[in-house]
């Protein structure tokens, strides 16, 4: 017997929010905000307020991306589904409005610069799942834009600056662009069903990896430049493991041609996300 969608479900709402993510975009803001900018204890209140307002819209992106594409994750990742299967999707459009709004409505109530950025990110949001995704790089790209923003979205809000801000907004994009455009290889399959036509499809697999070499050779020479001039002694060691890191991913796109190595890739990457995150602090 198949049961019928829910009008909520709290793990059905969870990995659809994908909560995890969530919770290391906000730590990233945390990390920044006071290893980096140095904020005083009495702005921890407002810098909460702003991570919140910034998972709020985050969540709201993963909601409207599973919702525009429940059909091709029926073929790519059936087990994953939630819209429609688990929670009603009437219910998950209800979410997403709800909170999107409660994510622009916060940052309006911090600044108006937030409130800015904030509406940007959600119409970016919107504009990826509905159409951008389907396109070649374009959405990887808007992905990885939005990534590195979430850091400065921080440096906005505070009116501070602090150059590891740029590094990592740095590491974060490239490794975002990297994970992004490795997925749609790992979802070929299911977006070439639904006429969707990103790089592994305009292109192939073959020079889909020419084009991650390049982007990544050229991450490897920034890196390389950043360890000649490091801000402090702590940097030579954090960029020589990102430099492994980065090694250790081409060894493996090179060999990678099935949907489990591309899996495999996706979630390195996503490793390697995490490990520059919790290095902030002792740098």
């Amino acid at each position: 017997m198949v049961n019928k969608p829910l009008n909520f479900s709290l793990p059905g709402f969870i990995k659809l929010t994908r909560f995890g993510n969530l919770l290391i975009v906000g730590l990233s803001q945390i990390f920044v905000g006071i290893f980096f900018l140095d904020i005083p204890r009495e702005q921890y209140f407002n810098l909460g307020l702003l991570v919140i307002s910034t998972m709020l819209i985050a969540a709201s992106g993963y909601i409207i991306n599973d919702y525009y594409d429940v059909k091709i994750d029926y073929l790519n990742k059936p087990k994953k589904v939630v819209v429609g299967k688990i929670i009603k999707r009437r219910v998950v459009m209800a979410m997403h409005t709800v909170i999107n709004v409660l994510g622009i409505g916060l940052g309006l109530w911090l600044s108006w610069k937030v409130f800015v950025v904030n509406f940007i990110t959600a119409l970016l949001l919107w504009l990826y799942s509905n159409q951008l995704k389907r396109l070649p790089f374009i959405g990887n790209f808007v992905v990885a834009f939005l990534t590195a923003l979430t850091l400065w979205v921080v440096v906005i809000y505070f009116e501070n600056y602090d150059y590891r801000v740029w590094v990592f907004s740095v590491f974060a994009f490239h490794f975002s662009l990297f994970r992004e455009v490795v997925k749609d290889m790992q979802d070929l399959k299911g977006d070439s069903a639904f006429g969707c036509y990103t790089l592994p499809i305009v292109w192939g697999l073959r020079k889909t990896k020419i084009l991650l070499y390049v982007l990544s050779i050229v991450f490897l020479i920034g890196a390389s430049l950043i360890i000649n001039k490091s801000l402090s002694q702590y940097w030579a060691p954090f960029m020589l493991a990102v430099i492994l890191a980065q090694v250790v991913l081409l060894i493996k796109l090179y060999h990678a041609d099935t949907i489990s190595h591309f899996k495999q890739l996706s979630t390195i990457c996503k490793w390697i996300m995490l490990g520059g995150i919790i290095s902030m602090p002792f740098l």
